[in-house]
């Protein structure tokens, strides 16, 4: 526990239940700075106290907290603040790189003369495996076993590294594969909403390896994403610095009509707040309208904040959060502490008194219509009505939709597939499968399509992955889980499949089909995450829609036709099928949640969280405080980060304001053009995922070191895998490098030949040249995904230059030494006419400064020079400290010695 200076003297006492509690008074605090609490965004009311109790006159003093009624006054602020969150949270994908790198920085440690026990994470960390599982096996009661196994088989030394983690660092612990999902398992087990440490009172605040930490928002739980990096900062006792951020408000008023869902909702908020530019803002959600919105509902727009490009989107303490608490099996004096402290804080929701915003957005509730969002972007919400019309619009397949097409789709005589067919449907991603009320009414559309005679088409592909075993639980208890068995949606894994690439094969003759005749197929799925080439490498459109149009999509089995006025299919008594007869009301659904879901579900499904099943139990672990490295492994790999490394900075860099990129004198950066992108480029493009294709360099090296191309698994399941990890760097299929016109995935040019852009960067590197990418605008938008960067620095790259970049990625860039720069004056790389085969001149850089003015000077081919002005994106003094050591983890390292 961070101990406070306290210079306020708001440290007070609180009687509850028999007890005493610590803990520091908001109102008190403000009222000695002379500001009025109730002015402050209930978020930032958790901001502020997290700046009093970590008061040290370092990281947050006495500035830092009348910054924050400075912000009233404002609406915005430029003083920085100093976060230490109570916890943090991980997934398999960026944990199992963060724990190899604990276990580096012990080596290093050890290397460099000190005690490997000092590298311990500081706070507590949980880490879920849930990123692994895939749905390789579909539609048969026995998927969910054989996937599994699978899993288990694919990840063994991966698991068996979690379980040494487990066992060797402190305050660190593992849920088991098979449990859930990280953000479900958070929101219904992991999350107090007010923490302890010892006697010490204070609000749950956390940060996650996965960007949609902000699912717990919707508990009132203040966290967000960050990289791999920045969490293993947090860990070890690092403070993540930032801005106090604006604050925008969304007022919500009137209540959702009958047939509207929170994936409704949910896909209208994004869009809206993606319009508005919300990018590294906390959105704040109020009014009339939350009265309405059960807990399930708030999470699952909270969830998206990466979506609509929030750093968080946060609801206040209110009688649904009370209510939610009892429903998932809470301690009971917890939720009494809670509810005691929200009140006395200040944090408690208060409909008499608004808070003040930055700005102020409104949405009616009963404005709201039936929505996808596709079929590239989850901001791009369509209304369900239009969504054939803007299908055709936006793949250009012929709006027409002739009579044997029509003939096909309610009555198939074949297994093919054509133009437009949805090849996959799936009831997938934490954003929705936490929320009974749209799990029911997946359910719910099943059995009326069974009671009616219709089933799903036989090319769709349809899977059941819940957030959590409780959905299975209440669904079985609603007489539900049959239903969607029989229309296909088996259960085939607890984890987060589909919507991040985990859709496993479509049936050969499908993907040859679609290979073949160069079809444009999609997928639908009740996930968050509808980027190019992330689904499925085949499905070139993609939607994100609720649980139960999964299930209607999957009846349809086409986006070419209308699904809101042409029929499903035939029934049993020959008559035509429509959505409106399978559609249940509200009330049905709020029915069965409310006779369904019950405490005692939740206490019995987390009882034995940590425990695991027999696979996970017998494997073995080792009681050494340091990894045994296998040098053939091709899933676990000692990172290169500390080769070289002194234990200290020397006398060069003692003032690290002073600290100089090239000490030896020289102070210019000469870089070749790796790569050029546009507008958009996400960590999706950047970061290796999904398969790993047998032309890739990653498959070569694989293949090199004996492994066949049937047991290569994912990226992700290689996370751990440097060797692996940066020869999947900017190898997306989809990507697109301006150097390369007309060609799409991984390749730039280099001396007038194109090759990948691995070979190009090993080929600079080899030669002692470093690299810098050219981008557009929200550089990094997506996932919080530390590989982005670490791939990039392994590969030489030294700097990016683009016109923004997105919140999450810019920090990485920096932890990873990276330099970020953006253009000004309104110029784009558009204005350079660059082909890549320029040279990129920094100009002498000198001492690294927060947003330094920087000059570049583009060197031309045929011998012309353009000098151009740019900006360092460096934005608090922990992370000029961060480039002066060459990133964070050299920081810390150097830290504990």
């Amino acid at each position: 526990m961070v101990k406070s200076k306290d210079s306020l003297g708001s440290l007070s006492k609180l009687s509850l239940g028999g007890r005493i509690y610590n803990y520091f008074d908001l109102k008190k605090a403000a009222q000695k700075l002379g500001f009025e609490l109730s002015k402050l965004p209930y978020s930032l009311r958790i901001l502020f106290e997290n700046a009093l109790r970590s008061e040290d006159d370092i990281n947050n003093d006495r500035k830092t907290l009348e910054g924050f009624g400075h912000w009233i006054e404002n609406k915005t602020s430029n003083q920085e603040v100093a976060f230490m969150p109570a916890r943090v949270l991980m997934q398999d994908f960026t944990g199992v790189p963060a724990v190899v790198d604990l276990a580096a920085m012990r080596d290093a440690v050890v290397k460099l003369g000190g005690d490997p026990l000092k590298i311990n994470p500081l706070i507590p960390v949980d880490l879920v495996i849930d990123h692994s599982v895939q749905a390789d096996f579909t539609g048969s009661t026995d998927a969910f076993a054989k996937n599994v196994e699978l899993e288990m088989k694919r990840n063994k030394e991966r698991y068996e590294f979690l379980r040494w983690g487990a066992h060797a660092f402190e305050n660190f612990r593992v849920v088991p594969p098979g449990t859930g999902i990280c953000h479900q398992v958070n929101l219904e087990y992991l999350a107090q909403v007010v923490w302890l440490d010892g006697d010490m009172a204070y609000p749950d605040t956390l940060v996650g390896t996965d960007s949609h930490t902000t699912m717990v928002n919707g508990l009132s739980v203040l966290g967000w994403g960050v990289g791999g990096i920045e969490a293993e900062a947090a860990m070890l006792g690092q403070s993540l610095p930032m801005i106090i951020p604006e604050v925008i408000g969304l007022k919500l008023t009137g209540i959702m009509p009958q047939g509207i869902t929170a994936t409704d909702l949910v896909l209208t908020v994004t869009q809206m707040l993606r319009k508005k530019g919300v990018v590294g803002k906390f959105v704040e959600y109020f009014g009339p309208g939350l009265a309405s919105l059960a807990l399930a509902d708030r999470a699952t727009i909270a969830n998206m904040a990466p979506e609509y490009g929030a750093t968080c989107g946060f609801f206040p303490v209110d009688a649904e959060t009370i209510k939610y608490l009892k429903l998932s099996g809470r301690d009971e004096s917890r939720i009494a502490l809670v509810e005691e402290y929200a009140k006395i804080q200040g944090l408690w929701r208060d409909e008499s008194s608004e808070p003040v915003y930055t700005d102020v957005l409104e949405l009616n509730l009963s404005s709201l219509v039936p929505s996808l969002a596709g079929p590239k972007r989850p901001q791009d919400r369509v209304a369900l009505k239009d969504a054939a019309k803007e299908f055709n619009a936006a793949t250009g397949l012929d709006p027409r939709v002739s009579g044997a097409l029509q003939d096909r789709r309610v009555k198939p005589e074949e297994e093919g597939v054509i133009n437009g067919d949805v090849v996959i449907a799936a009831i997938t991603s934490c954003t929705n499968t936490s929320n009974p009320s749209v799990m029911i009414a997946a359910g719910l559309v099943a059995k009326r399509a069974v009671e009616l005679g219709i089933t799903k088409k036989p090319w769709v592909k349809a899977s059941l992955a819940p957030g959590s075993k409780v959905v299975t639980e209440y669904l079985r208890a609603a007489g539900l889980d049959k239903y969607l068995d029989q229309i296909g949606f088996n259960l085939v894994g607890y984890g987060c499949t589909t919507c991040i690439g985990n859709s496993g094969p479509l049936a050969p003759e499908i993907e040859a089909e679609i290979t073949k005749n160069d079809l444009t197929v999609a997928s639908v799925l009740s996930g968050n995450r509808n980027f190019e080439g992330r689904v499925h490498p085949l499905t070139k459109a993609n939607y994100l829609a609720s649980p139960p149009l999964v299930v209607a999509y999957a009846l349809l089995g086409t986006m070419l036709i209308d699904i809101t006025t042409e029929p499903l299919g035939v029934g049993l008594d020959g008559k035509l099928v429509y959505l409106k007869d399978i559609w249940p009301s509200n009330d049905m659904i709020n029915k069965i949640v409310e006779s369904t879901v019950k405490a005692d579900m939740f206490k019995a499904k987390y009882s034995d969280v940590f425990s695991g099943d027999d696979a996970w139990k017998a494997m073995k672990v080792t009681d050494s405080p340091t990894y045994k490295w296998d040098r053939n492994s091709t899933y676990i790999n000692n990172p290169p980060y500390f080769e070289g490394m002194s234990a200290s900075l020397g006398l060069d860099s003692r003032d690290l304001k002073d600290h100089r990129i090239k000490p030896e004198g020289n102070n210019a950066l000469i870089l070749k053009i790796l790569a050029i992108f546009g507008d958009s480029i996400t960590t999706d493009h950047i970061s290796p995922a999904g398969n790993i294709s047998k032309t890739s360099p990653a498959a070569k090296y694989l293949t090199d070191n004996g492994v066949e191309q049937k047991d290569f698994n994912s990226y992700g399941s290689r996370r751990g895998n440097h060797e692996v990890m940066m020869r999947g760097t900017f190898a997306n299929i989809r990507i697109k490098n301006e150097m390369c016109r007309g060609v799409e995935g991984g390749f730039t040019m280099k001396d007038g030949k194109q090759m990948t852009i691995y070979d190009a960067a090993m080929d600079y590197k080899a030669k002692g040249v470093s690299s810098v990418i050219f981008a557009g605008k929200e550089y990094g938008s997506g996932s919080s995904r530390d590989w982005a960067a670490k791939g990039p620095m392994l590969l030489g790259v030294k700097v990016v230059i683009a016109e923004s970049f997105e919140r999450i990625h810019r920090s990485n860039l920096v932890g990873m030494g990276i330099l970020p720069l953006t253009f000004t004056q309104g110029m784009t790389r558009m204005d350079l006419n660059l082909d890549g085969s320029e040279e990129v001149e920094i100009k002498d850089f000198g001492a690294v400064e927060i947003h330094k003015k920087v000059q570049a000077i583009i060197r031309k081919a045929d011998g012309g020079e353009q000098e151009i002005n740019l900006e360092l994106q460096i934005n608090t003094e922990n992370e000029v400290e961060y480039i002066a050591n060459g990133g964070i983890l050299q920081r810390v390292v150097r830290g504990r010695l």
